[in-house]
């Protein structure tokens, strides 16, 4: 019996299953020549078209599109304006001004049927932009449910062991997550010119829409990023579709990730759970899956200098920068910035606070911890239970050290603008960063373009110091290594290492602060974006140099990549050349040829034997079994087979 995961999602073309209208295509193909599918399981297995004259695009895939959206009060008409601070704009500086980007995505508003036809031309003539409407419900399910509930708690290590903790794998989740997939591989469809077009996936959102974009186009050039954490295979086969996700980023041509770790654990997945190996090709990790080279790209992104020089050179910076100095004038500024999440670690942060003014006494009155708290970006009991403890905590560390002229904890609850996250990060003595797990976060880099760009008289003149204190389970601590890095659980620890990093010398905290903006700047958005591209570009090369076939159901389809004189055999075909040849040659494996891979029973069926028997006993006939078992399980299994050969333990022993 085929499992439920196994369903045949591809072939969906309506959301029934889950109540959701299907969701009308209205944007024109733009495709920059026309293109011709043909069946993949055929001979030719491929997409072809005439690229004379066509330009090379690069397509960028994500969740949201770089785009503000809000409706003008007055006229009631949409607005709409780029996102300065997305990652999808910003990674535009890698590439020369010519290189033409289109963007698929969704927007950041709910925009009424009725007027999705009108806004998506617009978009796509004035922004480059494809918005994928989702509606309403299948949204909240496929966001706020499988993504956030589901896909974020696992891959930061947090397992629903219980009911409040974490919340259960839900397949209607799943549906409704393989169903947005598939709405955005419509919206890829309607625009991509697969013979010269560049895609370039974003994130944890997105895992199974390699596999549609692959089943249609099995030449496409796709690359996918996961800006998370990819964790270890003990808490990744934990999931129930971990299969369909594995093979889902394995039909890109190349996945990137921020650290060594999370890549290692991705091939540890795909060596325990599918049987794949993998090695080093041309100086880069390459996993073969079926006949493809499937290349791992280990590079963790960088911040854009330029929209943080920008900001720091405006008037109202540099103006809450002296405000800011002269607030806390006498003290010593330690700065966190995080969002309201579980795996921040705010409230541990706090209380290696309370530990550092209980153990080091002489600080208290000195040292104040400015946390600056982002809103939360999911709901729910988990993060509603971290405010309160947050709160809870720095109520009392401010009532138990502080006085009515000093609060050594200065919790800022509210949509801080960004010039004023700026003037912060430029005024701070040190910068705390204590997730207990974190994908990457830009927090230290920022604080170390800041520190390093305020050469003004909101500063004085000496030379640009810095000091981080980072926990070591997020993906940007391996690149500082000048940092000081703890593990957030342990409290003692932490209160130590920002005690170590106040007393700090002037020298030591120039010299690591140097070696931080050096390779912060030198590393920045648009060297990641650069990089990747320039490594999909050489995993793409040998895509005509094979011939290919799609083979599999559902979300368990992938390309088999053969050499160009590989030809498909077929019974027409060996039926006449078997009669006519004198001398034949038989190679016949055991497991999945002989008997099932998953069958219990081990010996071959008497219907096999019997075509087995009728083989050898021809006399133009030489029929070897080439298997990786024991000799003495085959020979007793083919006894009958009085003329067979066997290659045993992979040919060690042969009869």
């Amino acid at each position: 019996m085929v499992s439920r995961s196994c369903a045949n999602f591809l072939d969906l073309s309506s959301w029934d299953l889950l109540g959701f209208p299907q969701t009308p295509r209205t944007l024109p193909r733009v495709m920059t020549v026309p293109g011709i599918i043909t069946d993949l399981d055929g001979d030719g297995g491929e997409v072809s078209s005439s690229s004379g004259g066509s330009r090379e695009r690069k397509i960028i895939v994500a969740n949201m599109l770089p785009l503000q959206s809000k409706r003008d009060a007055e006229t009631g008409k949409w607005c709409f304006a780029w996102d300065e601070d997305s990652l999808q704009l910003q990674l535009r500086d890698g590439f020369s001004p010519e290189t033409e980007f289109l963007y698929v995505g969704s927007l950041n508003a709910d925009v009424e049927s009725s007027e999705q036809e009108e806004v998506s031309k617009r978009l796509l003539e004035e922004f480059n932009c494809v918005a994928t409407f989702l509606p309403q419900e299948l949204q909240k399910m496929f966001y706020l449910g499988f993504c956030k509930h589901q896909l974020w708690p696992l891959f930061h290590y947090m397992l629903p062991m219980f009911p409040d903790h974490g919340d259960r794998f839900d397949r209607r989740l799943w549906q409704a997550y393989v169903s947005a997939n598939k709405i955005f591989s419509d919206r890829v469809m309607e625009v991509i010119n697969p013979e010269d077009d560049y895609v370039w996936i974003q994130d944890y959102h997105l895992m199974v829409l390699p596999t549609f974009l692959r089943k249609r186009f099995n030449r496409i050039k796709l690359g996918f990023f996961l800006h998370s954490p990819f964790p270890s295979s003990e808490i990744y086969r934990t999931l129930p579709v971990r299969d369909e996700i594995l093979r889902g980023l394995l039909n890109c041509d190349l996945i990137g990730f921020h650290t060594f770790d999370y890549a290692r654990h991705f091939l540890s997945c795909c060596s325990r759970m599918l049987g794949l190996d993998y090695e080093s090709k041309r100086g880069h990790i390459g996993l073969d899956y079926f006949g493809r080279t499937v290349f791992i790209k280990i590079l963790p992104v960088g911040v854009h200098m330029g929209r943080l020089e920008s900001v720091l050179n405006l008037p109202s910076t540099a103006a809450k920068t002296r405000e800011i100095q002269e607030q806390f004038k006498g003290k010593k500024l330690v700065l966190g910035i995080d969002d309201m999440d579980i795996f921040k670690g705010i409230s541990l942060k706090l209380l290696a606070m309370e530990n550092l003014f209980e153990t080091y006494w002489h600080l208290r009155g000195k040292v104040v911890l400015v946390q600056i708290v982002n809103p939360a970006r999911s709901s729910g009991k988990d993060v509603e239970e971290a405010k309160r403890e947050t709160y809870v905590t720095a109520k009392r560390i401010n009532e138990r050290y502080g006085t009515p002229d000093y609060k050594p904890i200065v919790l800022i609850d509210r949509l801080v603008p960004r010039y004023e996250k700026t003037a912060y990060y430029a005024a701070a003595d040190c910068c705390l960063v204590n997730a207990v797990r974190d994908g990457m976060n830009l927090v230290p880099y920022k604080y170390i373009v800041c520190r390093e760009g305020t050469r003004d008289k909101a500063l004085d003149s000496s030379p640009r110091t810095s000091t981080l204190v980072v926990s070591e389970f997020i993906g940007c601590s391996p690149s500082l290594s000048g940092a000081i890095r703890v593990n957030p659980w342990d409290v003692d620890v932490v209160a130590q290492a920002v005690n170590s990093a106040l007393k700090m010398s002037e020298a030591e905290k120039q010299l690591r602060h140097e070696k931080h903006y050096h390779y912060i700047s030198t590393h920045d958005v648009g060297y990641w974006a650069r990089s990747f591209m320039q490594d999909l570009e050489r995993a793409c090369r040998d895509h005509y140099s094979k011939r290919c076939w799609g083979i599999g159901f559902g979300l368990g389809f992938r390309v088999l990549s053969l050499s160009p004189s590989f030809r498909k055999l077929s019974v027409e075909h060996i039926v006449p050349v078997y009669r006519k040849t004198e001398k034949r040659a038989i190679f016949l494996d055991y497991d999945g040829t002989l008997v099932p891979e998953s069958s219990i029973i081990q010996d071959p069926s008497a219907e096999v034997l019997s075509v087995l028997k009728t083989l050898c006993e021809h006399p133009r006939n030489t029929v070897f079994i080439v298997s990786g078992r024991g000799k003495e399980s085959l020979s007793n299994w083919l006894s009958p087979c009085e003329n067979l050969g066997i290659a045993a333990e992979h040919g060690y022993f042969i009869r």
